[in-house]
């Protein structure tokens, strides 16, 4: 057989041509650029040479054990705990932490359904899970200044139906720190299971050069954590760590039968066949760079995270939310201001993205207590984040929306139908979005304000139905 091999990749590369840069810092989200081509160049590497390996068995591929093991130790000396495993990717870890404080929780009695207790900041993952493993998520409001809460807001929550609590270090979208220590102890004191979801501060903050409470599994009672080597770990896309306080809450994390006339299944992550690739990669970072090498990127980014802030806090019309811990950031209209003088967070994002700079936008968020959460535009700082050529534009595309209100959301929903289905199905949610132009394959619109104001317009399961279809349309054939 013969094969084209220069026209395949020629098309491949035409097709990644239209992608967001994955390196330079031009977008401050998903992406995390160490600015080391050599490193990116060991990663690939050592990824091609497991190409062909099947991780789902280590007895078979010993090569795999070796290197879990090696990632493990580091992982384990950086972060504390007893035993772990490594993961696809953080909403893994997160659903494996999920289910393994669900099993402990129903064989300790707990029956029902029962509750996972977290801020409403704690990633969307966490929801994934309740739904998946028959739970109810209880998300508890944070403050709408500051994105944090009091332990007390956490541990007045527990009882007897609470299989797990989750706490960040640091939330997504706010880069708040919960109280880990006080809501642990309270944890450990009623028996109850506590997981840091540490995905995208795990491999940080350990080496971040400004003080920070305890948060990791060194802290009595924080039973589990979750930490993505695929963002600040620096390793292609998808290896996380999972680890636990004790190795045998780390085996109630596997699943394994032999009740059935095939080979004995022994599986420690939902995968069964995985990809060795990411590991070998994440395998390689980690020897090349060690704890020193990690600290160095570290302070890199803090220095970039520092300026970012203190910039962005001195455009008028703007604010930083909070006190943002590590590398994170979100900005929210300064309500101080004379209303002609602030600035729209996600009119300033679309100013910004027509300067060739890609920032999150966050919608607002009505809390269960009936105060609203602002919508905000979410920064990620990494080591090649440049300040020096960020921050004038980031100047001049407040300059540019200053004073222009925020899209009505009402307005925007008054464009679709008065009465919306209470079902949709795929014909019906396709064409109200045609209606909302976001026909054409996917294809989102250059300002994506008026989109963002639909999202906290309509309620969740309407937007959610049409977020379902949006994402499904793009890779139809």
């Amino acid at each position: 057989m013969t094969f084209d091999d220069a026209a395949i990749l020629a098309e491949l590369d035409a097709l990644r041509a239209a992608d967001a840069p994955t390196h330079g810092g031009r977008v401050l989200s998903y992406v995390y650029d160490a600015g080391m081509p050599q490193l990116d160049e060991l990663a690939a590497q050592a990824a091609r040479r497991m190409q062909a390996v099947n991780g789902l068995d280590p007895t078979t591929f010993t090569s795999v054990a070796a290197l879990e093991r090696d990632v493990l130790a580091f992982a384990l000396a950086t972060l504390g705990g007893a035993a772990g495993t490594v993961t696809s990717g953080g909403t893994e870890s997160c659903l494996l932490a999920v289910k393994t404080a669900r099993d402990l929780w129903r064989a300790g009695g707990g029956s029902g359904i029962g509750r996972i207790v977290a801020p409403v900041t704690a990633h969307a993952a966490f929801r994934k899970a309740a739904e998946l493993f028959d739970l109810h998520f209880d998300g508890v409001p944070v403050d709408p200044t500051t994105g944090t809460l009091e332990a007390s807001a956490l541990t007045d929550r527990l009882g007897d139906d609470v299989a797990l609590v989750v706490v960040s270090a640091p939330s997504y979208p706010f880069a708040a720190m919960d109280p880990i220590a006080d809501v642990a102890a309270a944890c450990a004191a009623s028996g109850i299971s506590c997981h840091v979801d540490a995905c995208i501060g795990g491999w940080i903050l350990p080496f971040w050069p400004d003080e920070q409470p305890a948060w990791d599994l060194r802290v009595p009672g924080v039973t589990s954590l979750s930490a993505d080597l695929h963002k600040y770990g620096y390793a292609p896309k998808g290896v996380s760590v999972l680890l636990h306080a004790t190795r045998d809450r780390q085996r109630a994390q596997y699943f394994a039968t032999t009740d059935w006339p095939g080979y004995p299944v022994v599986n420690p992550t939902l995968l069964g066949s995985k990809s060795a690739g990411p590991l070998a990669a994440a395998w390689a970072i980690i020897r090349a760079l060690g704890a020193e090498g990690f600290r160095d990127l570290a302070a890199r980014t803090a220095t970039a995270t520092h300026a970012l802030t203190a910039a962005i806090g001195g455009i008028e019309g703007l604010r930083v939310v909070g006190a943002p811990v590590g590398p994170l950031l979100a900005v929210a209209t300064d309500e101080q201001a004379p209303p002609d003088r602030r600035v729209d967070p996600h009119h300033w994002s679309d100013a910004a993205r027509a300067a060739g700079w890609m920032l999150q936008q966050q919608p607002g968020l009505l809390q269960g207590d009936g105060t609203r959460l602002p919508h905000t535009t979410h920064l990620t700082i990494t080591p090649v984040t440049d300040p020096a050529a960020l921050v004038p534009d980031l100047v001049a595309a407040a300059d540019a929306v200053r004073g222009v209100p925020p899209v009505d959301a009402g307005q925007v929903r008054r464009t679709l139908p008065a009465q919306l289905p209470a079902t949709l199905d795929a014909d019906t949610a396709g064409a109200l979005l045609q209606g909302m132009g976001l026909g054409g394959g996917g294809a989102l619109p250059a300002q994506m304000a008026p989109f963002l104001a639909l999202v906290e317009a309509l309620p969740h399961p309407v937007v959610e139905r049409l977020l379902v279809e949006l994402l499904a349309r793009t890779v139809e054939p």
